[in-house]
Order: structure tokens, then C-alpha cells, then sequence
């Protein structure tokens, strides 16, 4: 396969062999999973951890179902960062949830063993948590599309914001990194194996997200192996506004903002438009978002500043 690094040092995709000096500093890791068939999606399966909370950590396992339902694993885990005989840190766990580095910026496989609840979106947006816990298990194999995308170095205006404004704050240093994936899913006693596309993050550094107002994150990967990505913030007087993205052609990350961000307004289990315009240089591209099928709610979880359901944000997944 290529080679997908984009430059950086590869050990800069293992993880922290112990808990940082510094207390503020963390260390997430996530994953965000379509299959190709719009059969089911898991937005955000995640794990954070803190350094003053070193062997506590955050997790989160999130599926959805095209319709409501939705099965999701909140809560906090047993910490594990195992050393490998060469050294190197490269698994990252809590609980049940684990994510493996294969190969840095090339394989990753994440798992899953646990219970979880059985519910739906409409449901989690009213912070209702009541109804049974069934067994969940995932297990998911990514391979990497696309070089990463360091936040902050794709535009001049970008690097300044996240420099020297809110942006590096809220977004603390990171990459996400377009890949394919394959894998299965068992919930309860249905079991599904899936192909599709994931967006993988891993983020190492200090985060404070205490006034964050909201922001449009959107990427896809199309059979074509072209895609996208994009981070922006709302403007706000005298803040100004974080804007930067990507479009992927071939192998190549090209510098592209967004200009109609679909911001999220209300919460609604599916069916918005989250159709999008990207700049580049060489002009506009126009992502239309037809088959809409599958939105589900996520919880932000391990910030400086910790969201209820009702101010978290949606995860779409369509094809």
C-alpha cells in the first residue's frame, strides 16, 4: 500500500507509554465508521485519557440504525497502555475498549466487549437513559486512504488561529486521517460483518474546551478514493473564525475551506441536510448529501468542561 505518514515520524502514531508530567495533558484516541450498504454507522468510538486521571479514562462506543434505534456504551474504564517487548506503547485501552496500532498511519484495529444500552436517538436527545443492557461487541480493521491532516497546517489563517487564537484550545494537537475498514459487529444476538470508510483521530496534548460554542466537522471518503475534510467554527465578533479543510485528490491533501456550513440547529434524530460547498484554489466543489440515512447522537465526554446529552452534538453518516 502507500505510504500514508504524510512526513510525520512514525512514533508519533503510538501511544503515551505513561501517564504525562504534566496534568492537563491527554491523550484520545477515536473512530468514526459507515458501512458501504448504510446498514449501520458507529459515530465516534473513543476512549480519553487525562494524565491527573491517568488510569480512569473515558469511553464511548456509539451505533446506529437507519430509524431510531440506537445502542450505545457510556461511562469510564480501567486504563491499560501496555509496553511491547521492542518498547513501544502501541496498544490504548479502557474497560472493554482497546485501539491497537498495527502499523503507524497505515493499520489500526480497534475492539470492543461489553454491554451496552439498547435504545434510541430520540430518546438520548430527551436525556433519557433508561432501558436494558444487551451485549455489544465490535471489532473493526482500518486501513489508511489518505495522508493525515494535522490541524492548523493547511492555510495561513488556520496556522494564526490555531497558534495564537482559541482554535489550538479547543482543538488541542491532533490528526484525523481518512482510511477503509472492514469488520463485525454483535448486538445481542444479531451479528453483522460490514465494509465501508472510518475517519480516525488521535490527539495528544493539552485541551481546554470551556466556552466552545459549536463547530461544523464533516469528512467522507468516496469509492472513487477521493474525499474530504473539513473543520470550521461560527464566526463570533472580535474571536474571529477557524475555517480549514481539505479535499483529497488521489494521494494529495489540496487546502480547502468550507463556505456554507451546515450548522446544527436542532437536535433531530436524522433526515437534515448536511450538504456542503468546499474552496480551493482551483474552485468550488459541491458535496451533495442525498441518502441521508443514519444520525445519532454522541456524548462529549473527559473536557475541562463536560457536555450533557442536550448539548451534544450529532454524527451523520451517509452514502
Amino acid at each position: 500500500m502507500p505510504e500514508f505518514d504524510g512526513g510525520l515520524a512514525h512514533t508519533r502514531d503510538y501511544f503515551f507509554a505513561g501517564a504525562p508530567a504534566d496534568p492537563d495533558v491527554r491523550e484520545s484516541a477515536s473512530v468514526w465508521v459507515c458501512d458501504e450498504n448504510g446498514t449501520l454507522g458507529m459515530p465516534s468510538i473513543g476512549i480519553e485519557a487525562v494524565a491527573k486521571s491517568w488510569d480512569e479514562r473515558g469511553l464511548q462506543v456509539n451505533v446506529g440504525f437507519p430509524g431510531d434505534r440506537t445502542v450505545v456504551a457510556w461511562g469510564r474504564g480501567e486504563g491499560h497502555s501496555p509496553i511491547d517487548d521492542d518498547g513501544i506503547c502501541r496498544t490504548f485501552g479502557a474497560g472493554g475498549l482497546e485501539f491497537r496500532c498495527e502499523e503507524p498511519f497505515a493499520r489500526t484495529t480497534v475492539h470492543f466487549d461489553g454491554s451496552a444500552l439498547d435504545t434510541n436517538a430520540g430518546r438520548l436527545a430527551r436525556s433519557d437513559f433508561t432501558g436494558p443492557q444487551i451485549p455489544l461487541r465490535v471489532d473493526v480493521a482500518l486501513e489508511a486512504a489518505a495522508p493525515p491532516w494535522v490541524s492548523g497546517t493547511l492555510n495561513p489563517e488556520a496556522r494564526a488561529m490555531f497558534d495564537e487564537g482559541f482554535a489550538g484550545a479547543f482543538i488541542s494537537p491532533r490528526y484525523e486521517q481518512l482510511c477503509t475498514c472492514r469488520g463485525t459487529l454483535s448486538v445481542g444476538d444479531d451479528e453483522w460483518r460490514f465494509r465501508g470508510t472510518a475517519l480516525r483521530i488521535h490527539r495528544q496534548g493539552p485541551r481546554d474546551v470551556l466556552g466552545f460554542w459549536g463547530h461544523c466537522w464533516a469528512s467522507a471518503l468516496f469509492p472513487s478514493r477521493r474525499g474530504f475534510g473539513v473543520l470550521a467554527f461560527p464566526e463570533r465578533p472580535g474571536v474571529g473564525a477557524y475555517n480549514e479543510g481539505f479535499v483529497l485528490d488521489g494521494e494529495t491533501l489540496v487546502p480547502a475551506t468550507i463556505v456554507d456550513a451546515p450548522w446544527l440547529r436542532r437536535l433531530t434524530p436524522n433526515g437534515e441536510n448536511v450538504s456542503l460547498t468546499l474552496r480551493t484554489a482551483g474552485g468550488d466543489l459541491h458535496v451533495v448529501v442525498a441518502d441521508q440515512r443514519i444520525v445519532k447522537i454522541f456524548e462529549i465526554t473527559g473536557l475541562t468542561n463536560v457536555f450533557t446529552i442536550a448539548d451534544s452534538l450529532q454524527a451523520a453518516g451517509a452514502s
